[in-house]
Parts: structure tokens; C-alpha cells; sequence
């Protein structure tokens, strides 16, 4: 009879411990993302504009026009208001959203890394979830597809 509880209670550790395993599996593959991660607001409006078509040549849908996105900085008690401009909102033939660029004259994009960090990485940390950022220079017919992801070969690799 003993033996039988023995049994059992290592049965119910067994289980235990499978289960925790498995939530810690599930937990790690769907991470979700940081609360303060906002909800990607859809413009239904797409004006007509030469970078559609640029967009569509190259394969793309375009389902959403411009979105303005409010930001409120705090500085030592001193609230500073910013915004920033997504031109619209696009997406492969595989279904994955990116956020489109539309070049400006006033301010050309300089090819660089540190250029491009500057001027596209606040769009792939506020939205994570999207493909990537889609550059259209509407004067050279050109559209650029811009992923982000981690350097993992220079990580913790600081030149002095």
C-alpha cells in the first residue's frame, strides 16, 4: 500500500514538472510584446500619390495612408511634444506589413549606417512586429526594403 503513494506522489511530481516545462516552452516561443507598444493605427485614407504606384510595381499592396504618431517627452518636470510620420502602410504577397518612407528633397537620405539608425530606427522599435521600412525615392523610381535586426558579431565588442 506503501509503495502505491510512493508511486503516485512521484506520478504527481512527474506531471508537475512537465507542466511547468512546457509553460516555460510556451511562454519563451510567445513572448508577447512590451505593454507600452502601441496598437498600429490604420489610415483607410491612401491619397493618390506616385509612391502607390512605385509600391504596387514592386509588388506591394498599399492599405493605409498616413499615420501621424503624437510623442510626449518629460524632461526634468518639462513636457516636450514631438510627432512622428508613417507615409503609409504596405505588404508583400507573404502578408507582412512595412511601414513606408517617402523620400524628401529637404531632407535626403545619406546610406549610411549610423544615417539610417538615425532616421528609421524609431519606426522598428515602436512598431517590432512590421517586416521592415519600405524607402521610396519617387524621382529615381527606386524603393527601398530596410530590415532591421541585432549585430550579434559586434555585441558587447566596444572599440575605445
Amino acid at each position: 500500500m506503501e509503495e502505491r503513494v510512493d508511486w503516485l506522489v512521484m506520478l504527481l511530481i512527474g506531471l508537475l514538472i512537465l507542466i511547468w516545462i512546457a509553460y516555460g516552452i510556451r511562454s519563451w516561443l510567445f513572448k508577447p510584446l512590451p505593454a507600452r507598444v502601441p496598437d498600429m493605427p490604420i489610415n483607410d485614407v491612401i491619397p493618390d500619390h506616385p509612391a502607390v504606384d512605385l509600391l504596387e510595381k514592386a509588388g506591394y499592396e498599399v492599405f493605409g495612408g498616413k499615420i501621424k504618431i503624437p510623442l510626449l517627452f518629460e524632461v526634468n518636470g518639462e513636457d516636450f511634444h514631438s510627432r512622428l510620420f508613417i507615409d503609409f502602410l504596405a505588404r508583400n504577397d507573404e502578408d507582412r506589413t512595412y511601414l513606408v518612407k517617402v523620400a524628401r528633397n529637404r531632407l535626403p537620405m545619406d546610406w549610411t549606417g549610423s544615417s539610417i539608425r538615425d532616421r528609421l530606427l524609431p519606426y522598428f522599435l515602436l512598431y517590432p512586429g512590421c517586416a521592415g521600412v519600405l524607402y521610396v525615392d519617387v524621382e529615381n523610381a527606386e524603393v527601398a526594403c530596410i530590415h532591421f535586426d541585432w549585430d550579434e558579431e559586434d555585441w558587447n565588442g566596444y572599440d575605445e
